[in-house]
């Protein structure tokens, strides 16, 4: 900023005008710069996104009937399995990325050993929601 003055009758006086010029040549690059970017924003790429909906997808996991009678026998979903074959069902149901609920059902009359052996086998299979069905009483 000047604060002097080139005439010569006030030379001590400070000048009381501000400067236009560098604000004129700040202003005028500004222009230019808008000028040339201007189109440059105006060219746009269609694009056909997919449409969404803002509902929750809840994934229902699937769930395992395992029933013991008082025989011993065990039955995944009413079918007959040996304990080999429902450990070896429990490791690949545990290999899902959502696991699933098994629900045992176990007669009165069962020993409890078959019910011990068939929570073993589903906890080393990894499975943890496990659930007794019992009935109520009268």
């Amino acid at each position: 900023m000047a604060f002097a003055s080139f005439d010569s009758k006030r030379s001590n006086a400070p000048v009381a005008e501000i400067n236009m010029v560098p604000l004129i040549d700040v202003m005028l690059v500004l222009l230019v710069i808008f000028i040339v970017t201007a189109p440059l924003l105006t060219h746009a790429v269609k694009l056909d996104l997919p449409k969404v909906s803002s509902q929750v997808n809840e994934v229902k996991p699937d769930k395992i009937e395992f029933a013991i009678d008082a025989q011993g026998q065990r039955y995944w979903n009413g079918e007959v399995v040996t304990r080999e074959e429902a450990a070896q069902r429990f490791l690949a149901e545990g290999k899902k990325p959502t696991q699933p609920e098994v629900h045992l059902r176990a007669d009165q009359e069962s020993a409890y050993k078959a019910v011990a052996q068939t929570l073993a086998d589903a906890s080393k299979a990894g499975l943890t929601k496990v659930g007794f069905i019992s009935e109520p009483e009268r």
